[in-house]
């Protein structure tokens, strides 16, 4: 094995526990729903309970969740907050999970 392949494992097993963290994250189906709708667009606390047919208060506790792995931001527009994916990461995770699980 060469040199630079064994600093590559001890360089990602810096990030292995992190990485094991957003996995169980994206694990949970409800986020995995939330996440899919966000996909699409941006939607308020309201519009997602209705897409995942859960009730508010659940889908906030996982808004929450998702908000603290950095994987959705807010943006409030007046009395409203509006939810989006964090960053185009996010998108290319979902995207490539998609495209493995259809495969």
């Amino acid at each position: 094995m060469e040199n630079t392949n064994i600093e590559n494992v001890l360089e990602i097993d810096d990030y292995i526990e992190d990485m094991a963290n957003l996995f169980k994250i994206l694990g949970d189906m409800t986020r995995t729903k939330i996440l899919s709708c966000l996909e699409k667009g941006e939607f308020n606390v309201s519009n997602l309970s209705s897409l995942v047919g859960l009730p508010i208060s659940a889908i906030s506790h996982q808004l929450r969740i998702l908000r603290q792995a950095k994987l959705i931001k807010p943006k409030k527009v007046g009395k409203e907050v509006i939810y989006s994916l964090d960053d185009d990461h996010v998108s290319q995770i979902f995207k490539c999970a998609l495209e493995h699980v259809k495969e």
